[in-house]
């Protein structure tokens, strides 16, 4: 298989892993070192270090009942991004936000995750 191809699958499952709570899941698609950057101030924001923490963050970002929603899996010669596009409501709180999660890949799984988003307040006050 083309790594292009190898990368969207990757992409895939990580998508489908993450909507479907499969935290077992997700860590088989990690590197043990894998980091993950959130840009922000807020309880999910910063670096989180190694496979066990990412799937925490994970989870933690899961808890607070997101939406989901798959706009785009974007391919490089050797990396791989997610465009997405969640939302959530938390009490009069809304979350309305588009990211992409640009993955680093490094045989064959993700060596390190990094998160752009076009709402930073918003997820700020989201995720208190």
């Amino acid at each position: 298989m083309p790594q292009y191809e190898a990368a969207h699958e990757l992409g895939r499952n990580f998508y489908a892993f993450l909507a479907a709570g499969d935290w077992d899941g997700i860590r088989t698609l990690l590197t043990d070192d894998v980091t993950w950057t959130l840009p922000g101030d807020n309880t999910i924001s910063g670096t989180a270090e190694g496979a066990d923490a990412v799937v925490e963050r994970a989870k933690k970002i899961a808890s607070y009942g997101l939406d989901f929603e798959l706009l785009h899996i974007l391919v490089s010669r050797e990396n791989m991004a997610l465009s997405l596009h969640n939302t959530a409501r938390r009490g009069e709180v809304r979350l309305d936000e588009y990211l992409s999660t640009v993955c680093r890949l490094r045989d064959g799984k993700i060596a390190s995750i990094e998160t752009y988003l076009s709402d930073v307040p918003g997820m700020n006050a989201f995720f208190v």
